[in-house]
């Protein structure tokens, strides 16, 4: 197995990125680091940011993922901002604001990105999603206010999802993950 050094603190993201990627032969090693976000509205320069940054800090190659949301009925909204947005709104804010939008649909768009010193790239994968009309699910992140409001399969809140997938020991293969694996294993 090839290991490399994945920059979270976040342990569904560390699963999420192992579990896809066992099939490339590949482990995350996670390393819990501090570093400055910059704010941008552009989550891609967030990513790529990030990974520089986390770098700078290990001195060796590493791998960064940001979770960005966009929501159409909003113009967009939070985007790049969704870290922010998520800790001040709780869930009653998300599902008040939505309320009066028709458009419940939302994006979730997952970003990695590899920083080897030289080389940077940058994967990512949008996800469809839509508001729930309640708030539905145990808190399983409070820094995450949306979870339980929002949806990828039209029913489950995520929280319920990966409440789910614990209980159960599902594997969760990411599309986000898949494209780093492919592109890593060809190096």
């Amino acid at each position: 197995m090839t290991k490399i050094l994945f920059a979270t603190g976040n342990q569904r993201k560390i699963n999420e990125a192992n579990d896809t990627l066992k099939s490339y032969n590949i482990i995350v090693n996670p390393v819990s680091i501090e570093i400055d976000e910059i704010q941008h509205h552009d989550p891609v320069e967030i990513t790529k940011a990030k990974a520089r940054a986390a770098f700078t800090v290990l001195k060796v190659p590493v791998v960064v993922s940001d979770t960005s949301w966009s929501i159409p009925a909003l113009g967009g909204f939070p985007g790049g901002y969704m870290k922010d947005v998520g800790i001040w709104w709780s869930e009653h804010d998300w599902l008040n604001v939505m309320s009066g939008h028709e458009d419940k649909s939302i994006i979730l768009q997952e970003h990695l990105a590899y920083y080897d010193g030289v080389e940077l790239i940058h994967f990512s994968q949008d996800y469809d999603g839509v508001f729930l009309n309640q708030i539905q699910g145990p808190i399983v992140n409070e820094k995450e206010s949306f979870e339980r409001v929002a949806s990828l399969d039209g029913s489950l809140s995520l929280a319920e999802g990966q409440a789910n997938r614990i209980n159960n020991g599902e594997k969760k293969q990411l599309a986000h993950w898949q494209k780093f694996g492919e592109w890593f294993n060809n190096q």
